[in-house]
Parts: structure tokens; sequence; C-alpha cells
């Protein structure tokens, strides 16, 4: 490669570069919403489709992408773990998305993959500020203080917080290892509907990242709009 195209290149950010020399680049792509919108299946199916087409795909998730995340995801989860203050909580989310960064994201992206991962920094946003009362601009000094960056794009499952709890419950009653992860399935239905509610309105207020699916509909369908998106983003 010439000299002055080396220079050139080496002023263009990495996802610029990947794309001229590879003719792909890197995109991360978040799937959000309330217990029971099917995030686990849609995430799945997502990266299924994605690896069929040709692409290197990780997926990931939080809490749990790291061995430290899985080990603080036990904490976060159990149905009968201690009573914790909110702020407890949230820099355990938090410190788990750090070390998810540095350790799986950020290491995947910088290879060219696209990243899919189920709940992140929105998840935050509305668990632990809509609903548990935590002011928004304070999480996000502490997220930019730890270097937490925004995904590309996002996928926001919405459903009803009744039909949601319903699902899960239902999921837990049979599943003994989503029993286990099973703390926010206690909390009642107006806890989740100001979560969903703050999904919403993060929607309303990033449109150009945050796509609304609805996931009331069979999962195919469901997908099928899901499909269109990532055909866009991604092969278009």
């Amino acid at each position: 490669m010439p000299c002055a195209i080396q220079a050139s290149l080496s002023d263009l950010p990495d996802f610029v570069i990947f794309k001229i020399i590879l003719g792909k680049y890197p995109m991360f792509i978040t799937f959000e919403g309330i217990e029971g919108a099917g995030k686990s299946l849609q995430i799945s199916r997502t990266h299924e489709y994605i690896r069929k087409k040709g692409r290197s795909c990780l997926i990931t998730r939080e809490p749990g992408g790291t061995d430290f995340g899985r080990e603080l995801r036990e904490v976060l989860l159990r149905p009968d773990g201690a009573p914790r203050e909110p702020w407890c909580e949230l820099l355990l989310y938090l410190a788990d998305r750090h070390q998810h960064l540095k350790e799986v994201i950020e290491p995947a992206l910088a290879r060219g993959e696209i990243v899919l991962c189920d709940r992140y920094q929105d998840a935050t946003r509305a668990y632990q500020g809509a609903a548990r009362g935590i002011a928004p601009e304070t999480i996000e000094e502490v997220s930019r203080f730890l270097g937490v960056i925004e995904p590309a794009k996002t996928i926001l499952l919405d459903l009803d917080p009744e039909v949601g709890l319903r699902r899960a419950r239902r999921r837990n009653s049979l599943d003994p290892t989503a029993a286990a992860e099973g703390r926010f399935e206690d909390e009642a239905v107006s806890f989740h509907a100001r979560v969903r509610q703050a999904y919403l309105e993060l929607a309303e207020a990033h449109p150009q990242r945050i796509f609304i699916i609805p996931a009331a509909d069979d999962p195919d369908a469901v997908f099928g709009r899901i499909a269109v998106l990532l055909d866009q983003w991604i092969y278009g």
C-alpha cells in the first residue's frame, strides 16, 4: 500500500478502515425489553441469521459476559439474595459492564466483529434509573467516568408488563435455572410498568439508535421484523 494511502488511513476511525479494506465493519447491537419479552430467543436467532450470512458475530449478555460477571450475576439475580440499596445494585451492574467492555466487547469490535448483547446500558437507565429512582444524570456521569460506550443500534422488544410477567413466571416454573435468576420477576407489575415506560421514552429520545419491535406476536413474526432491520444495518 502506498505511503500516502497508509497515512490517510491512519487518520480514519477503525470501523471505516474495516469497511475500506474488508468491505465490512464492526457493529455493536443490543437487545432490550422487560422480563418475558423474548430477548434470549430473538438474540439467538439473530446470531444464527448473521453467521449464516457469513459475518463473524459474538453473542454475549449482561450481567454475566465474563467470568467476573457470572459471579456478579448470581449475586444480582438470585431471588433469595440479601436486600441491597439501589446504589449498590447500580454499582455492581456498572462493574460488570466495565469488565465486559474491556475483556469482551471492545476487543471483538476491534477485530471487526458484530457484537450482540442481551441487555446493556439502557437496562441500567430503565431498571436502576426509572424503576429504582436513581437520577439519570448521575447514572450518565458515572458511566462516562467508566468509559461506557453506546451501541450502534438497539432492538427494543416491547410488551405489556402483565403479559411479560406471566410469560417469565411460567418459564421460571418450568426451568430451575431461570428460576434461580428470577429476582426481578418477584417485583410488582408497577415496577415493570416504570421500566417499560422508561424504555419507550429512551426510544423516543434516540430514534436513530433504538427501534421498537412489538413482542406480543408469534416469535417467527417478531424475528421477521428484526431481520428487516438487520438487512438494512448490516447488508444494506
